[in-house]
């Protein structure tokens, strides 16, 4: 069993600083309710803590193919 983040936006990042925008992107956030599955790595963590207030963040488990 792998850990994974389900991460979400929930907020809109319209009028946010660049550097936030950033952080979105990179994780792959473009839209509103868009979810993606990213290892769960301190750098990911990291990244969802500095957008904190605008994604939801789940922990789950996806079996190793």
């Amino acid at each position: 069993m792998e850990k994974q983040l389900k991460i979400t936006l929930i907020r809109s990042f319209i009028g946010r600083p660049e550097k936030q925008r950033a952080v979105l992107r990179g994780m792959g956030l473009t839209k509103l309710n868009k979810t993606v599955y990213l290892k769960d790595t301190v750098e990911i963590r990291g990244m969802a803590r500095k957008v904190s207030h605008l994604v939801s963040v789940e922990e789950c488990e996806v079996a190793k193919a």
